[in-house]
């Protein structure tokens, strides 16, 4: 009845003429936010807010309906005995609707009859959604924690296989008088699925090929998991633009579900291009060709290039992939590097096989390099080889290698909460020297908050060797630079000569803080200091730094700018500018 008589108040003041056409706000009094949003949503009023063509009459409907909406809105979050009281007032150019709501007791859950078959209750995820469900005996009542809690239940039994499970007592009886409520819910299960063969549908590779991606044998129990590890597996293989996993369980027979991957070939050939700036390199320019695939086996070939002023790359990469849960490949590669510095020139040629595959969390490289070529020490900008202090070499050294990598992100283009390891052990057995040397690389990142990140970095490495003259600067150690010591210039803290040039060391030992503060989404800034030294046996001398810099989130990654100044240092003076564009791990 007073449902009719709002439609019919509404229909007339459509037609009526009134004294006022003013603007319309309401004020929402007596709950916190949270409710406060919630009855406004629910409020006939919300929709004419700010508008301002309101009459009169319209703003009397808009304050009779309040009060009654105010209570049904409250009732999901656990309040069925709310009170709300509306009073509509002419205050300037705006009729205001002064809502005051009183939610009164809330209704606590006094039952929870909660029933899932003991086959089903035996695995895990079944397990976990049943003990987790919510709101539990003695909480409060809420409408959105219950649908979520049953949702939860759903999806364990799906993830497990039990696909045919339902609902056969789904109820919440609620009493008013004394603001209880008991909640009802019964399980059936029926039988449990298993997973059947997988066809592939619009693959450009030999038969059988794609059924190494598959993470189960056929007549496994059904697992929703092992379907999307299936599914990011192809897309992570990079060689389709469609990846469509699909269980057909109205197929299934004897409760074995057959499973369809329709899949589209990617484009067959990358190229890629751009230029770039580093402090530590100069301007620059980039350049790849990579080949998803060269043969119906999957192989692929990956050609990249950089020019920059300081730095010359090139490298070419002949994979082949593994497929498997563990993301395996071999990998051949030679490559040139052309690296000049104001601290060190070479020119190296290197060639290496390696292989690649997921190990207990890390991705794990075990491989063996090969590398010759000549370099210069010490240079500190100088060429002329007659200029007493600059050391020259030439080596060849053959050695394997063991990289173990771990990220951890929550963001990978932006992180608030993340970390990376880099464990990086080397040994070479002879040819020009023996030498063994490990390295490694840290990087935490924490949010302080919704507007500031704390990152912290750290490095460390040893090396022994029989002849240093014969290491490379590549397998040498200095600190300084945008990924280092901020405050220094690349390479620019090492062991020095007798002519005070910097040769580099056979330890390291730098950490590093960075503190950001956004403005807004994409604008920052930071304060950052550094310590720590590359050296020789325990000649270790704190080199310092700190700075102030600039952040960006750009649509090419974020960018940093920093400016740092070494702190009681004899060898460096000044401000140091560094430049940095990519991700954070």
């Amino acid at each position: 009845m007073k449902c009719a008589c709002a439609f019919a108040a509404l229909a007339a003041l459509a037609i009526a003429h009134s004294a006022y056409a003013d603007t319309l706000k309401v004020t929402i009094t007596g709950v916190d936010q949270e409710l406060a949003a919630a009855v406004r949503a629910q409020l006939t009023a919300t929709q004419y807010a700010n508008r301002n063509d309101v009459s009169e009459t319209q703003a009397q409907v808009f304050a009779q309906d309040a009060s009654r909406q105010a209570t049904t809105a409250l009732q999901p979050y656990g309040y069925y005995n709310a009170t709300a009281e509306g009073r509509l007032e002419h205050v300037g150019n705006a009729w205001e609707i002064r809502l005051k709501v009183a939610p009164g007791p809330a209704t606590t859950v006094d039952a929870l009859d909660l029933e899932v078959p003991d086959v089903a209750m035996k695995l895990g995820p079944v397990r976990h959604a049943v003990r987790t469900f919510q709101p539990r005996v003695g909480q409060q009542m809420n409408d959105s924690e219950y649908e979520a809690s049953k949702g939860a239940i759903a999806n364990a039994f799906l993830e497990t296989g039990w696909l045919d499970a339902k609902a056969t007592v789904h109820r919440v009886d609620v009493t008013r008088a004394d603001n209880r409520a008991a909640i009802h819910l019964h399980y059936t299960v029926g039988e449990r699925y298993k997973l059947g063969a997988v066809t592939f549908e619009g693959s450009q590779f030999s038969p059988g090929f794609l059924q190494r991606y598959v993470p189960w044998t056929p007549g496994a129990w059904y697992s929703q998991s092992d379907l999307l590890s299936l599914q990011q597996a192809l897309t992570d293989a990079d060689y389709f633009s469609i990846v469509n996993v699909q269980p057909e369980a109205t197929e299934a027979k004897g409760h074995v579900v057959p499973v369809k991957v329709e899949v589209a070939p990617a484009k067959r050939t990358v190229y890629t291009a751009g230029v770039f700036y580093g402090t530590d390199t100069g301007p620059g320019v980039r350049g790849g060709i990579r080949r998803r695939w060269i043969n119906n086996l999957g192989h692929t070939l990956d050609t990249q290039a950089v020019l920059a002023t300081r730095l010359k790359t090139l490298q070419v990469v002949y994979g082949i992939p593994r497929p498997g849960h563990e993301h395996a490949s071999f990998n051949f590669g030679v490559g040139y590097r052309d690296e000049n510095t104001t601290t060190t020139k070479s020119r190296i040629f290197s060639v290496a096989a390696n292989a690649v595959r997921d190990w207990h969390g890390f991705v794990r490289t075990i491989g063996l390099h090969a590398l010759t070529g000549t370099f210069t020490v010490g240079n500190q900008g100088r060429q002329n080889v007659g200029i007493p202090g600059i050391e020259h070499g030439k080596t060849t050294l053959v050695y394997p290698e063991l990289d173990l990598t771990k990220k951890v992100a929550d963001n990978p283009l932006f992180v608030r909460k993340g970390y990376s390891i880099n464990l990086v052990a080397r040994a070479g057995p002879g040819i020009d020297t023996r030498f063994a040397q490990a390295l490694a690389h840290a990087v935490w990142i924490h949010a302080l908050g919704p507007s500031n990140r704390l990152i912290l970095n750290g490095d460390a490495g040893i090396t022994t060797v029989q002849d240093f003259s014969k290491l490379p600067p590549q397998l040498r150690f200095f600190a300084g630079g945008e990924l280092s010591m901020r405050g220094y210039g690349y390479q620019a803290v090492g062991p020095r000569n007798s002519y005070g040039f910097v040769i580099g060391g056979t330890r390291l030992l730098v950490v590093g803080a960075t503190v950001e503060h956004y403005f807004t989404r994409d604008w920052g800034i930071a304060a950052f200091v550094d310590s720590g030294d590359a050296f020789d046996g325990t000649d270790f001398h704190d080199r310092n730094d700190a700075g102030l810099g600039v952040r960006w989130r750009s649509p090419v990654g974020l960018v940093r700018v920093d400016l740092g100044v070494p702190i009681n240092n004899p060898y460096h003076h000044g401000v140091q500018l560094n430049i940095r564009i990519g991700p954070d791990l």
